[in-house]
């Protein structure tokens, strides 16, 4: 295997240093360890250390290394291809950390798609979960089987071309339900407009397949027992419309025989469990039990699994296929008659012959479903017909013989029902046109290997060895086109090619053929086939093995694995006959289904063969001789090069499906087994092909991007970024071969992006540390400069006042007096002259001042209004007043509100002073029962004493020993005497020699005097040697002495210390000794602590708790002492004064605390009488504000009084509207007189007009009275100085009511110049009539609010007024609903008309007009606003005019005067609702299709903070085949998609409260879009991305504050994207931070908060991943919440719409019709 080691270039040897390695292991296969030493080219070891903390010296061979670990950046990546390491280990590693720590059960491996069987149901496949990748490319999300359908869906659609794809893997890997999913996929995202409903007989065909194919095996319960690929067809819209199946090598002997533990296939089981029900009385079955071909594995039934619901489930299958009753119940007859005929009796007869009974129940049975004789059944299950060339024998057979040869029919019968099946399938699915193109699903068996293989795994071996080698090609072929793509030298790899596995099976006189002659010879046998293999390939063929111990087997050495495969049964199964006589006595069954089946010509099974054309690869292997296509092993070779032939002309798409253990236990990874079927399902062959080459390949863009903090200044100052790619890389890798630079990416060898990586971690690393650097100098520095200016400033008073002292004498004082004296006289004089002075300047000047502004002052009294200044004055006064009240009314709410706090501080005060009196009970139980535990300690040392004879005995034993040691020591000493009588006997000797000799030598002095010298030296060193011996004797002696009293001593304690010493180390009690110690020091410390923290009561309450209680755990004193700590702490017995100590330190603490209590106490009762007092205050300040508040009640009236008589000034608006509307009147009616006009009837209006004017004045005058009055009363009461609140308040409403006075003043004086321009023109006018000869008077035409039409325009009026209208450009010129008050004015005159007919034809043809220009335009955003809006207001209308009090009191007196008068539009109103609903869901469906596509590009891709994400090193290989989109959009373009639905909706005079519910729905969109994305896309789940979702987020809730639509709760359906962002952005660690995020995220479920943390994916070294202890601590903490286990949003969820009843305020009356309306045949009534 190529993960085993890799070979190293010497460059690449530098990252051997220190780094993390992988390394062969027995268990889990590869284990990763860290280099500790570092590595050197020639070393035959590798200093590593396990991750257990195991040091290991690992030998390799330094042309081959141990394979190198990727950075925990690039760990669980969606891609394996991505990794910068790519071997076995880091591939085995990745899925591992996916599968078990994320939870992720699909990864990519390059062009393979592998699925983890989690063995658990996940909620990952729902609708939501469709139309998420529903359009989408593949990489953009995460990896999915819905990714790898929609790939191929998308290429179909593009280039017309057939798909395929291949799902394969062992018995229970999850391949059934794979594809299953796959086509469910299909079924969704394609679905037909008409009612065939076709997608869900698709969908119907698979559990009628797995329930006639499946069965429950040792490795799965629902496993796929054939081969089946399913062509979904497609017409050119991209619709199903219909499918056909094709079969591979059913599994026959599964009728007849199961293994232990497991089940026939699953519809047996199903009829038995329906037996019971009347409509299969006739079938005569029982239980699972009473028959043999079900109960032969011992387990009938499956956990969990309902057989007679799934019963229920196929006949509905059957029934959607339009498989009807009469169908079912032959198909159900067919297979009672197989479990009938399995229970046959066959009674031996002898050694040779066999019989069965005639009368045998069930053979009976049997005869009677198929309709066949019964003695003939019998008769020939028993014998069997020999026809030779002259004659024919019947030759009876063995019980054995007879046994098989009705397993055979049983087999034999099951084929043809199967085939039956699926052919009848293939019909219902068949379409009556042409095919455009079809996507094809295989599942078939994966590669298999048994304890005993047969020819069922040969089969799938050569099977699976066939896709293997077209999967090879398709993956070279696919390399070969990426680089041709990018322009870069294409190199030629070397991969396996099993091409010579495939011919020794399939070639001439290959295994099979050999097998298929075999099959010919009348008495052929296993041995004799097996015989001629060894033959032929037995040493001239490396891939064909001979067993060493077995005569029997044969050994091929696949791709995957060598397998073994026993011979026993290969012919047999290979034939598949049944004798002829039971097939003849089948074909005349009176049954007809039965004998249809055994006809010489059946019918083909595939009835699209005719419409498919493909062309194959390569030439179809044709068989030379025509009987051998009549073996299984010939039919399977043909139909296998057919499926091959399919596959080359498709594109195919693979899918590996990996079962991660054999226990089927959820989300467990068995290394060992997933390994082997990586290796045998090819995914590893892809990653080696990969690892050959450049596998890691990143846009020019993305390496900008992630590596420009490598790249220098003058680099970045180039614009052309690709040439910045080249350069930085350039320097930074030096062996140009280990990358290269293709047209739009830059593709790197295995192992450059990790050295890259670490280039740019060191890189930041140095970054940091240079930041903490520089402010960590910086805050030295600022620490520096602060001591500096201390001790300046210390030294500044101090010289101050060193100066001071010496300065200061008698004299000086004197001095210093005199001089202030003197100089205070002067400075006095010279500052009063100076006065003077000032003040008769100052004087003049002010006189002069004062006259020239008082003049100034006259003269703009005179010229302006006085009543400027008095508004000025009034207007700054109020503003004081104002802001008084506003003080006074804060003041008071921060009293209450300190109150409040007060009372919330004093009862948490009192909680915690209740549980700090609980926690000292608890301590004084501790202590009571740390007592007990003393006693019994004491207890076990009064048991010490046990031992006392033995320490007597050691005690006599050392005695013993010291008295012979002084015994030795008193022989030395008395040796040392002798030695020193004799030394001096030898130096009295030595003396009188020397006096010889120096007599002799006396003339030679300085001789003499050198040898006395010498004799002193000598004398002194005797000397010194004697006190020497003399100290060591006495040292000896002391020596005795003490070990005298010492065995004195240790005869005194002998029944004490040592004795407990000896048991105290077996019990390890002493250890409290030194505990004990730190427990009297604690204590100490505890004391200090209480008498200098007496105010924080809190805080050293818990220290004093927490200390005792550490001070007292025993179990830790045992664990911290040593045996040597023991004897050091008994040696002076020192464990029994610790222990009293101990007990006194309690004390001492009860005592403290006893009186702490009565401390805490009597605060408390200070406390109490705080809030008492404080009680009493806010009861008098409750006083004060019902006070308050009846004098507002007082002020109240006053207001509302005043108020009333201020209503008069509407009125005088209304007349001057009047007044306007009359000078109109007047000119028009200038214009249309004619010359016939009378001079009388003119001057009655100009009196009339003179008299309207008198009146205003009236007005005019009586509203001045009023306003004195109020001026009045409000003087009244500013004299009250009592109630200041009340004159303020009044004075505020005084002054706007005089200001709302001197504004109608002025109006009024614009009144009288407008009725002055009038009379002016009156008068002109009646000079003009006066000098006409002849005068007519016209009368004003009054309107009434209608608009005349005849019946016969209804349909001119629908095609202008709504077929033909364009809103753009006309609602920019007209009032709101302009069209729908057209249509109600209209309704208005046919209701005056009282014409039923009339009104029920308008409101008709109004409504299927609306309904007709809706669906013309069911795309334009504009056209249904505008609809939508003017259906609202023709609603609006029918209700506001309908008569009815509910919405009459919002109307005006002339509005009611238009209420309709004789029909109840109630029901027309009712349909008006719902169409107006309608509109309003297209309207959001269209809002949504325009904005959908920018939600996931502008709120997660787009970086808003630019420079805060920076890419992930992902280096994701998009597919060659999708499609990159050009459009990027933006934050930007997602608020100005929004700003343009609302300025259209605005224009359109769509309702406020319909708008807001618009936006809400829009926001929930966008907020489901992007959090469903986010669970989809790992990638996406970083802390930077979160941080760039929130910021996203606030742009969107400034634009609803700009447009002032925050009361449209919008806000808050982003609150689980807000939330997500912010689990994004909190630290996951602690299990405070699991306790804050269970609290926080209350608007995610429990399953999106575990997918958030298992997708959490760090950008950088520098985050950290969410361990997956974390998950779980949170997944338990939301155990106990109650929410829907459903990860996806519903993007298709409709908030619930309200059309609020707003009065139009536009006066019918008024409303003209803009020519542009064409409707000039309509008149104004």
């Amino acid at each position: 295997m190529f993960g085993d080691c890799i070979s190293v270039p010497l460059k690449e040897r530098e990252l051997y240093r220190y780094n993390r390695v992988w390394i062969p292991d027995n268990e889990e296969v590869w284990q990763s360890a860290e280099i500790t030493k570092n590595y050197k080219a020639g070393d035959r070891f590798l200093h590593v250390q396990l991750e257990d903390g195991t040091e290991l010296s690992y030998p390799v061979d330094p042309a081959a290394l141990p394979p190198l670990r990727n950075p925990d950046i690039l760990v669980g990546e969606n891609d394996l291809t991505a990794l910068s390491y790519l071997h076995e280990p880091a591939v085995l590693h990745n899925l591992k950390i996916r599968f078990v720590e994320s939870k992720l059960i699909y990864t990519y491996s390059g062009i393979i798609l592998v699925a983890i069987n989690p063995y658990k149901q996940l909620p990952i496949y729902g609708d939501a979960i469709i139309h998420a990748y529903s359009g989408q490319n593949m990489g953009d999300m995460d990896p999915h089987i819905f990714a790898v359908a929609e790939e191929a869906y998308k290429q179909m659609a593009r280039n017309n071309k057939n798909q395929s794809i291949i799902v394969s893997g062992e018995s229970g890997a999850g391949k059934t339900v794979s594809a299953r999913y796959t086509m469910r996929y299909f079924a969704t995202v394609s679905k037909s407009s008409s009612n065939a409903h076709v997608e869900d007989k698709v969908l119907a065909s698979n559990p009628i397949t797995e329930a006639v194919g499946n069965a429950k095996t040792t490795r799965n319960d629902n496993s796929s027992r054939f081969g089946k690929y399913t062509e979904i067809s497609f017409d050119q819209n991209y619709q199903i419309i219909g499918a056909n199946m094709r079969t591979y090598l059913l599994e026959k002997s599964r009728v007849v025989f199961q293994s232990e533990n497991e089940r026939n296939y699953h519809i047996f089981y199903q009829l038995c469990a329906s037996a019971m029900q009347p409509e299969y009385e006739h079938l005569k079955l029982g239980s699972a039990e009473e028959f043999n071909y079900t109960r032969m594995g011992g387990s009938t039934v499956i956990e969990g699994i309902d057989d007679r619901a799934n019963m229920v489930e196929t006949q509905k299958t059957f029934d959607l296929l339009g498989l009807k009753g009469d169908f079912q119940m032959d198909v159900f007859k067919m297979l009672a008659a197989i479990l009938h005929l399995g229970n046959v009796e066959i009674a031996a007869v002898g050694d040779e012959r066999s019989s069965i009974s005639v009368e045998d129940k069930h053979l009976n049975i049997f005869c009677e479903l198929l309709g066949l004789n019964c003695d003939k059944v019998a008769r020939w299950l028993c014998h069997r017909k020999i026809v030779t060339t002259s004659e024919t024998v019947t030759k009876p057979m063995t019980r054995a013989q007879a046994a098989n040869a009705r397993d055979a029919l049983a087999k034999k019968i099951y084929s043809h029902l199967f085939d039956f099946i699926v052919e009848r399938i293939n019909q219902a699915l068949q379409f009556p046109g042409k095919q455009h193109t079809f996507i094809g699903v295989l599942d078939i068996y994966g590669f298999e290997t048994f304890d005993v293989n047969s020819f069922e795994q040969f089969c799938i071996n050569y099977a699976n060895e066939k896709l293997q080698q077209q999967f090879n090609l398709h993956v070279f072929k696919l390399e070969q086109e990426e680089y041709m793509k990018e322009d870069i030298p294409w190199t030629l790899i070397d991969f396996y090619d099993n091409q010579p596995v495939i011919d020794l099976i399939e070639a001439k006189m290959g295994i099979l053929e050999l097998l298929d002659e075999e099959c010919l010879l009348p008495h052929g046998k296993d041995e004799n086939w097996l015989q001629k293999l060894y033959n032929n390939f037995v040493n001239k063929n490396s891939l064909f093995e001979k067993p060493r111990m077995s005569n029997t087997s044969f050994i091929i050495q696949h791709f995957a694995d060598k397998v073994e495969y026993k011979c026993e049964g290969f012919l047999e199964k290979n034939r598949d006959t049944v004798h002829e006589v039971l097939i003849e006595i089948l074909k005349e069954s009176k049954f007809h289904l039965c004998a249809n089946f055994f006809q010489d010509s059946p019918v083909s099974v595939s009835p699209f063969s005719s419409t498919i054309n493909i062309k194959s690869a390569r030439p179809v292997l044709k068989s030379p001789n025509k009987q051998l296509r009549m073996t299984v092993g010939s039919k399977f070779r043909n139909s296998l090069s057919l499926l091959m032939v399919t596959l080359n002309a498709t594109t195919p798409h693979y899918v590996r499906c990996i079962k991660p253990n054999d226990e089927k236990l959820p989300f467990e990874f068995d290394s060992k087994r997933v390994a082997q079927q990586l290796r045998a399902c090819g995914v590893l062959e892809t990653i080696r092909i990969s690892a050959q080459s450049y596998p890691s390949r990143w846009t020019y863009i993305e390496f900008f991007s992630r590596y420009s903090i490598l790249m220098t200044q003058q680099e970045l100052s180039i614009n052309d970024k690709k040439q910045i790619c080249k350069i930085v890389l350039q320097r930074l890798i030096q062996d140009h071969n280990q990358y290269q630079f293709g047209r739009t990416k830059i593709f790197f060898r295995a192992g450059q992006v990790a050295y890259l990586e670490k280039l740019r971690s060191d890189k930041l690393r140095h970054a940091c540390i240079l930041i903490q650097k520089r402010v960590r100098g910086w805050l030295q520095r600022r620490r520096f400069l602060s001591m500096r200016r201390a001790a300046l400033t210390v030294q500044q008073y101090f010289r101050g006042q060193r100066t001071v002292r010496q300065a200061i004498t008698a004299r000086n004082l004197k001095q210093t007096w005199a001089a202030i004296i003197i100089q205070k006289y002067c400075r006095g004089y010279l500052v009063r002259r100076l006065c003077q002075l000032i003040h008769v300047a100052a004087v003049t000047i002010q006189a002069y001042t004062r006259g020239f502004l008082a003049r100034k002052k006259y003269r703009k009294m005179r010229e302006e209004q006085k009543a400027v200044v008095l508004q000025k004055y009034a207007r700054a006064w109020l503003a004081r007043r104002r802001f008084q009240n506003i003080r006074r009314f804060v003041l008071n709410i921060q009293l209450s509100y300190r109150v409040q706090q007060l009372q919330k501080k004093i009862e948490e005060q009192s909680r915690e002073n209740h549980g700090l009196l609980e926690r000292l009970t608890s301590l004084a139980s501790a202590h009571m029962s740390d007592v007990d535990t003393i006693q019994k300690l004491e207890s076990e040392l009064e048991k010490l004493t046990a031992q006392k004879r033995t320490c007597e005995e050691k005690g006599k034993k050392y005695r013993e020993d010291s008295e012979q040691k002084i015994l030795k020591l008193e022989n030395q000493n008395k040796e040392l005497q002798e030695q020193k009588e004799t030394l001096e006997i030898k130096l009295q000797e030595k003396t009188e020699e020397m006096k010889g000799t120096i007599s002799k030598w006396s003339f030679k002095g300085v001789i003499v005097g050198i040898l006395e010298k010498n004799f002193q030296n000598q004398k002194q060193d005797y000397e010194k040697e004697i006190e020497l011996f003399k100290g060591e004797i006495k040292v000896l002696k002391e020596e005795k002495t003490q070990l005298q009293q010492q065995i004195q001593q240790e005869i005194i304690i002998q029944d004490g210390l040592k004795m407990e010493v000896g048991q105290l180390k077996k019990q390890k009690i002493p250890e409290l000794q030194k505990e004990i110690e730190l427990l009297q020091t604690q204590k100490l410390d505890v004391e200090k602590q209480a008498h200098s923290q007496k105010r924080e009561l809190r805080e050293k309450m818990s220290e004093v708790t927490k200390q005792l209680l550490e001070s007292y755990d025993f179990e830790d004193v045992r664990s911290r002492l040593s045996t040597e700590d023991l004897e050091h702490l008994n040696e002076d017995g020192e464990l029994w004064f610790a222990y009293e100590g101990l007990k006194k330190a309690t004390r001492v603490l009860e005592s403290h605390f006893q009186s702490q209590k009565e401390i805490y106490e009597k605060e408390i009762e200070g406390l109490n009488f705080k809030v008492e007092h404080l009680s009493q205050d806010i009861n008098h300040l409750q006083k004060l504000f019902r006070e308050e508040n009846d004098i507002n009640d007082g002020i109240r009236l006053e207001v509302s009084r005043l108020t009333s008589e201020n209503l008069v000034i509407p009125d005088l608006k209304q007349q001057v509207a009047e007044l306007e509307n009359q000078k109109l009147d007047l000119e028009n009616r200038l214009q249309e007189q004619t010359i016939k006009m009378k001079g009388n009837d003119f001057l009655s209006i100009l009196r009339t007009t003179e008299a309207q004017n008198e009146i205003d004045i009236k007005d005019k005058e009586s509203l001045k009275d009023t306003i004195q009055g109020i001026e009045g009363l409000s003087n009244g009461l500013m004299q009250d100085e009592v109630q200041d609140e009340v004159q303020s308040k009044i004075k505020q409403v005084t002054t706007r009511l005089a200001v709302e006075n001197m504004d109608l003043e002025e109006k009024l004086d614009m009144k009288d110049r407008i009725i002055k321009k009038l009379e002016d023109q009156i008068k002109t006018l009646t000079k003009t009539i006066e000098k006409a000869e002849a005068h007519a008077p016209t009368v004003p035409k009054e309107y009434i609010g209608m608009m005349e039409y005849k019946k016969e325009d209804e349909e001119r009026i629908i095609q202008n007024l709504i077929l033909d209208l364009k809103p753009r450009g006309v609602v920019v010129n007209m009032i709101p609903g302009l069209p729908a008050h057209i249509l109600f004015m209209c309704v208005r005159y046919a209701d005056y008309l009282n014409d039923p007919d009339m009104l029920k034809s308008f409101m008709n043809v109004t409504i299927d007009g609306i309904k007709q220009v809706v669906k013309e335009h069911s795309e334009d955003f504009e056209m249904l606003s505008f609809w939508l809006s003017n259906t609202y207001y023709f609603l609006n209308c029918l209700k506001q005019y309908s008569g009815e009090e509910e919405f009459m009191k919002y109307n005006t007196p002339r509005q009611n005067k238009n209420c309709l008068k004789h029909f109840d539009l109630s029901e027309y109103r009712q349909i008006l609702s719902d169409l107006a609903i309608r509109i309003y869901h297209q309207f959001i469906i269209v809002m949504e299709n325009n904005i959908q596509h920018m939600i996931v590009p502008g709120m997660l891709e787009y970086e808003s903070l630019q420079g805060i994400s920076g890419l992930k090193p992902t280096g994701f290989r998009k597919r060659s085949s999708s499609i990159d989109d050009t459009d990027t959009y933006t934050m930007t373009s997602i608020l100005q998609q929004l700003s343009y639905f609302y300025s259209t909706m605005c224009q359109n005079g769509l309702d406020s409260e319909l708008l807001k519910q618009a936006v809400k729905q829009l926001f929930f969109l966008i907020g489901a879009v992007t959090l469903n994305s986010l669970f989809l896309r790992k990638d996406m789940c970083s802390c930077r991305k979160g941080m760039q979702i929130r910021c996203n987020i606030s742009y969107l809730e400034e634009w609803l504050k700009d447009k002032n639509l925050q009361s449209s709760n919008a806000k808050e359906t982003l609150e689980p994207l807000s939330q997500a962002a912010w689990l994004l952005q909190v630290k996951k660690i602690t299990d405070d931070d699991a306790k804050e995020i269970c609290e926080h995220c209350t608007s995610l479920s429990t399953v999106q908060i575990v997918k958030i943390l298992n997708s959490y994916t760090p950008i950088d070294d520098f985050e950290k991943r969410v361990t997956p202890s974390f998950v779980r601590k949170v997944q338990a903490m939301l155990n106990n919440r109650e929410d829907v286990p459903q990860l996806m949003l519903d993007t298709k969820h409709l908030f619930q719409v309200t059309f609020p009843f707003s009065p139009s305020p536009h006066a019918l009356e008024l409303i003209q019709v803009p020519s542009s309306f064409k409707l000039g045949f309509l008149t104004r009534v």
